[in-house]
């Protein structure tokens, strides 16, 4: 039985996507394997889920399609992606370079540079979450969860 305040199935638009590498194809089922299990997400201001999410990029804006669990148009609204451009590549960049050292570098620095990626990880989701306020209420792994999907969506072939 799917929990009221949660996302029950999420989509991402294909489109926005050309390709994706081994190990970003990898996080993107993680994310969306573990957001599926455990997540906490509710409409403010709308009605009670579960629901499914349908996430796209329309002309550089990151698109919420909330959806009941029938398919049914809930509530859409859009996100400027300008403020997360930076954290984005910066996080994209260093995942690269944590997925190049796990092949050739010591634990220590494999060590050093995931705490930066974690770090990363942990800024974009807390932007992610103050975008949404208003709009979404939602626990930090589930938005920690999100902006991994945002990263995936973001990147281009």
């Amino acid at each position: 039985m799917a929990k009221k305040d949660s996302i029950e199935n999420i989509f991402l638009d294909g489109r926005s996507v050309i390709s994706r590498s081994p190990q970003v194809e990898h996080e993107r089922k993680a994310a969306i394997f573990d957001l599926l299990e455990d997540n906490s997400f509710a409409l403010e201001n709308g009605p009670a889920g579960p629901y499914n999410l349908h996430l796209s990029i329309e002309e550089n804006r990151l698109a919420f399609d909330v959806r009941g669990t029938n398919d049914k148009p809930l509530k859409g609204f859009v996100l400027a992606l300008s403020p997360f451009r930076s954290l984005i590549r910066e996080y994209l960049m260093v995942c690269e370079s944590y997925y190049q050292a796990i092949k050739t570098s010591s634990p220590s620095q494999i060590e050093a540079i995931d705490m930066g990626r974690r770090g990363l990880h942990n800024d974009g989701s807390t932007l992610l979450r103050e975008r949404l306020e208003g709009k979404v209420k939602l626990d930090g792994n589930t938005a920690r969860r999100l902006f991994t999907l945002v990263c995936v969506l973001h990147i281009r072939g």
